[in-house]
């Protein structure tokens, strides 16, 4: 493929993605829990944000728990999209400037129309994750719709494993499928108002090149997201910037810096 750098003046395009090392995923690690701090209260707002969105959503859903299983797992698929801000906090943090929360929350307006459109693929993906879920609970899971601890029992002693293993290769493919078309796509849009379909691709590629860090780097997503629901969602105050913040490191080593293309002189 031929690397021809990314003009800044033409959001089309297309970026040049580098290789990396796997070691090179505890390296965004560190950057995003530095940044987590530097962001002081302005990242805590969209971690508190995310662990308000999980109990509302327990709140709404008590009494239907496939339902909610669902939609919280659900709601993590629109978190390259509900983490936009904390790129914005990064690349000001980046900049030497202060964190300032006011112009992250509107991080999205120089690019609404590709970013909207991101957006709604994502709320599709969760929307047929949320019912393939309900699906995968009445037809598998014995003794009908469960409460949340018995579907935290059933995973964690796999009573039930067909239920375990069919819930989550299900979940695991449309968590793959997303990470794989946005690990670097809202960056680019955010950065360099790209189009929605060229930001895509460029993920898909990025994965492609990089499929050990890419490996190690969604293992690390999960396990972060896996603290936060076992700590009742209190724990996504902390995870969930810390992934928004990492993914802005992992997206600045990945893609190349823009060139300006050189102006030839004419004689």
């Amino acid at each position: 493929m031929s690397e021809t750098p990314a003009s800044e003046s033409t959001a089309s395009s297309f970026p040049v993605i580098r290789r990396v090392e796997v070691n090179a995923v505890p390296r965004w690690l560190r950057g995003g829990w530095q940044d987590f701090r530097r962001g002081g209260r302005a990242s805590l707002f969209y971690g508190v944000s995310f662990a308000a969105s999980g109990w509302l959503m327990l709140l709404v859903f008590a009494k239907a728990y496939a339902l909610f299983a669902g939609l919280a797992t659900g709601f993590l698929l629109l978190g390259p999209f509900l983490t936009m801000g904390m790129y914005d906090l990064s690349r000001q943090i980046e900049r030497g400037e202060p964190p300032r929360l006011a112009p992250s929350l509107a991080t999205w307006r120089p690019n609404l129309a590709n970013v909207g459109l991101f957006a709604a693929l994502l709320v599709v993906v969760m929307l047929i994750w949320a019912r393939a879920s309900i699906v995968i609970f009445a037809l598998l899971f014995a003794g009908g719709f469960p409460s949340f601890a018995e579907v935290v029992l059933a995973v964690v002693s796999f009573e039930q494993p067909e239920f375990t293993i069919v819930y989550f290769a299900v979940g695991g493919f449309f968590a793959a499928l997303v990470f794989c078309i946005s690990v670097i796509a809202v960056p680019l849009m955010v950065e360099r108002k790209t189009d929605a379909v060229t930001a895509a691709i460029a993920s898909l590629i990025a994965c492609a090149r990089n499929p050990g860090p890419m490996l190690l780097w969604a293992a690390c997503i999960a396990l972060l997201a896996v603290i936060g629901f076992a700590t009742f969602f209190i724990g996504l105050i902390v995870t969930m910037p810390v992934v928004g913040h990492t993914t802005w490191h992992a997206f600045r080593d990945m893609v190349a810096a823009d060139v300006p293309p050189v102006e030839t002189a004419k004689p």
